[in-house]
């Protein structure tokens, strides 16, 4: 077209949903000397006003090159048969007219073969404008349609993920295996997020707290990477989902776990080791002394923050464990207490009734389908939902591996699926 200039058509065949309208309309994305625009219907029934719209876009254009898309117009034209060729008629003069020199590609998008047909014969007596006649737009690749579908309902979303709806991958793979296109299986996802509206995480009267002490800058990532860390620690269930081996991603009950994981609000949650070092010295000794300025740094920490319902996103600052003294003297005692988890627990219950929080150790919690042993059970009046289970992962810096992490959360969520009756105890 730079070439010889003029004018040139360009029939365009693609199902329903294959991606036709966002291939055209994104051209200019990756070729920035394109102007395109959508053609208006006045422009396609009427000669005139589509040479006054042509003017009008290359003067927006500045100098850039035109394409004008005729977006799925034929049910219209169905009903006057006369439009295709008057249409490619008025493309023939336009072709002829010094007026415009700017090279102008049309490109008309169909869902029939027999309408891209007819368009194409259309130019019979001008064959030097039609670039193709039985062009077609194919979907993307099927296997990638899974991971399109989630990142469009993330970007519309605030980042939320189709699993917080109840939606799992494997929910996604399915639909994307029985669907023809990509767009009819962006409509299939919608419609199951309608039936699938759910307010289960409304309804628990506890939220779920995994409290895992970490050493160094290496331990503190490691733990956000399953985690939304401005929202609260919330556990990320497509981040711990990925952790899985294949065996685990086809046999476990993930239906199940993800329901346990919104109803009961789970959050994986790390603390510094260095900021609860100083309350948790000589855990058999009952009397020790906790000190006001040690238990008002636990009360600046991410953790509390979050158990006393004072938690605030736009307030959030990342953990950081900066090289120092105080740092390497936890990461040393921190090594001598991951065998006494019950003891730590006791501990930290103790530091948090000191600092306003109702709080007791290794308290079972009964329901009518089982029993659940809390490290920590906190009780609070002024949040919902009003109380807080905590688990302390207390597993050595060296086993705060990915799968060890995705071990032990997958242990606690099977634990509270059995708990709310989601799965049966075996």
């Amino acid at each position: 077209m730079e070439i010889s200039g003029g004018i040139r058509f360009l029939p365009v065949f693609g199902s329903s949903g294959s991606g036709k309208t966002s291939a055209s309309l994104e051209i200019a994305t990756h070729l920035p000397e394109l102007h395109v625009f959508l053609l208006p219907r006045e422009a396609i029934e009427k000669p005139e006003t589509l040479n006054a719209t042509l003017l009008s876009e290359i003067r927006k254009g500045r100098d850039k090159k035109i394409v004008a898309v005729i977006d799925q117009y034929e049910e219209v034209a169905a009903q006057r048969t006369a439009i295709p060729s008057n249409f490619v008629e008025a493309l023939s003069l336009l072709d002829r007219n010094k007026n415009i020199s700017t090279p102008i590609l049309f490109i008309w998008l169909t869902t029939s073969r027999e309408f891209q047909s007819s368009l194409s014969q259309a130019t019979s007596r001008n064959q030097r404008i039609l670039l193709s006649q039985d062009f077609e737009i194919s979907s993307i690749d099927r296997n990638e349609w899974p991971e399109i579908i989630q990142e469009t309902f993330q970007f519309h979303n605030q980042d939320k993920s189709l699993s917080d709806y109840e939606i799992l991958d494997v929910d996604v793979e399915q639909i994307t295996y029985n669907e023809n296109t990509l767009g009819s299986s962006i409509e299939r996802v919608g419609s199951k997020l309608a039936n699938y509206a759910s307010t289960l995480h409304d309804l628990s009267t506890y939220q779920v707290i995994m409290l895992w002490p970490v050493t160094d800058g290496l331990r503190i990532s490691r733990i956000q990477q399953f985690t939304d860390p401005r929202q609260g620690y919330k556990l990320d269930w497509n981040s711990w989902y990925r952790q899985l081996n294949s065996d685990d991603q086809s046999q476990l009950p993930l239906r199940e776990f993800n329901r346990a994981r919104l109803y009961f609000d789970f959050r994986l949650v790390p603390i510094a080791a260095a900021d609860i070092h100083p309350l948790c010295r000589d855990l058999e000794d009952d009397d020790y002394d906790l000190g006001d300025s040690y238990l008002e740094r636990l009360k600046k920490t991410h953790f509390f923050s979050i158990i006393n319902g004072s938690w605030l996103p736009e307030n959030y600052a990342p953990l950081r464990e900066r090289t120092s003294k105080r740092a390497t003297a936890a990461r040393e005692w921190y090594e001598t207490v991951t065998s006494k988890p019950t003891l730590l627990g006791k501990r930290l219950a103790t530091c948090l009734n000191r600092s306003g929080v109702s709080a007791e150790y290794e308290k079972t919690i009964s329901s009518t389908h089982g029993k659940v042993r809390a490290d920590i059970l906190v009780n609070r009046t002024h949040t919902s939902p009003p109380n807080v289970i905590v688990e302390i992962k207390a597993f050595s810096p060296d086993n705060t591996m990915p799968s060890t992490i995705a071990s032990a959360v997958q242990v606690t969520l099977k634990r509270h699926a059995q708990f709310a009756g989601f799965l049966p105890r075996q």
